[in-house]
């Protein structure tokens, strides 16, 4: 490389010709009038700084949960331990001069304490054609402190209520087990996409159903909404003004109340002012859906009636005891023992009925004696196997 005609304005040593060319490809004269004029080599280098770093570095995280406040918010990293963290976070804080090739850099973390951690960083890059170097040690600190959310859960902050309830009954354990289960997944699911805001304050079995206490009306609306898509049946919300946040608007307390239909699938339910024969319970979402137990129709209630036609329960399809069949007697009608006197008597012959059955579940009740399905059906195309998994398949894919 020659010296060009231009000097160090430093120094006054004659500068090495490192003249740059224009748009249209000719050299850039040093002396030429506005043209920026370069330091020499050993100027440049005496004020070159590789890498630009601080004193040190602070991290707030969250002594409960972990979390660690970035920017103006609190972001779970999902860290063992914050060492990756501190890497992570020397790494944003330095910056290298511009005019560095071809850089490396690596870092060795140093644990000195829980609350402190060395960072020995090493720098290599080259520079007007030399080759530089730098080590830092940075030390890096940690401020355990409690984020915005494990503060409200300690503090039992709560903003929406949801109570689940049945019409005219109790829930049964079964679907209070399963309505926890709904609750906990909608919050997972809600935290799994970044929703810090998502979580259950409180949830506690009462008399005659369920509460639970929720940190955002959005998450118990969608708790509440799950539960009917699950169970069928209707919600309701009520609001209640609790106060004025720093700008004055008001903050409501949502209560959604969750009210699951009267029957549920599985049910052997006789129909008020029905002379057809009682019904199992096959879905109870929109209109109640079953079959009719005496000829193995299908039964659909009126648009009226709903989810809760007026009926009485007769029994569970689970309730049905295993007896004898005597003989087919013709396409309508079978003889089967009766499970407690066992006489013979002649029964209605359901369209599920198997001929070949040597023996069938049945349900004594007020309404007589009734062939059942059988609970736990072994083919695959069994028309009637909807109401067997009430949790899974609500019977909806009715042809």
């Amino acid at each position: 490389m020659t010296d060009s005609r231009a000097f160090c304005p430093r120094c006054g040593e004659p500068v090495p010709d490192r003249s740059a060319e224009d748009a249209d490809g000719q050299a850039v004269d040093p002396l030429r009038p506005g043209a920026e004029v370069e330091l020499c080599d050993a100027c440049y280098f005496e004020g070159f700084d590789f890498v630009d770093a601080p004193d040190r570095i602070d991290v707030r995280v969250c002594a409960q949960c972990g979390a660690v406040y970035r920017g103006n918010r609190w972001v779970d990293v999902g860290a063992d331990d914050y060492t990756d963290v501190a890497v992570e976070e020397v790494s944003k804080a330095l910056s290298v001069h511009v005019d560095v090739d071809d850089v490396a850099w690596q870092v060795e973390p140093e644990q000195i304490d829980p609350n402190t951690i060395r960072m020995h960083c090493y720098f290599t890059g080259v520079v007007r054609g030399t080759p530089v170097e730098e080590q830092l040690m940075i030390p890096v600190k940690i401020a355990r402190q409690t984020c915005t959310r494990c503060g409200r859960i300690a503090g039992d902050y709560y903003a929406s209520i949801v109570q689940i309830r049945a019409e005219d009954r109790t829930p049964t354990s079964e679907e209070i087990d399963r309505a926890k289960t709904i609750a906990n997944r909608v919050v997972a699911d809600m935290e799994a996409t970044g929703d810090r805001n998502a979580f259950i304050t409180e949830m506690g079995e009462v008399d005659d159903g369920l509460n639970m206490r929720v940190s955002t009306n959005k998450i118990g609306k969608k708790i509440s909404s799950k539960m009917v898509e699950e169970f069928g049946g209707t919600v309701n919300d009520a609001e209640t003004l609790v106060t004025e946040d720093e700008d004055g608007n008001e903050v409501y307390r949502v209560t959604f109340a969750v009210r699951l239909p009267p029957y549920r699938p599985g049910d052997v339910i006789d129909l008020t002012d029905d002379d057809d024969g009682p019904v199992l319970v096959r879905s109870a979402h929109g209109n109640l859906k079953g079959t009719r137990v005496t000829t193995g129709e299908r039964y659909e209630a009126s648009y009226e009636d709903g989810a809760s036609p007026d009926a009485r329960k007769l029994g569970r399809l689970e309730d049905g005891v295993e007896t004898t069949v005597v003989t087919v007697e013709d396409e309508n009608a079978v003889q089967i023992l009766d499970p407690e006197t066992y006489e013979a008597k002649t029964v209605s012959r359901p369209a599920y009925f198997d001929p070949d059955a040597q023996t069938v579940p049945v349900l004594k009740s007020r309404a007589g004696l009734h062939v059942l399905p059988d609970p736990d059906p072994k083919t695959e195309d069994d028309a009637e196997t909807e109401y067997y998994d009430p949790y899974t398949d609500h019977g909806e894919s009715d042809a």
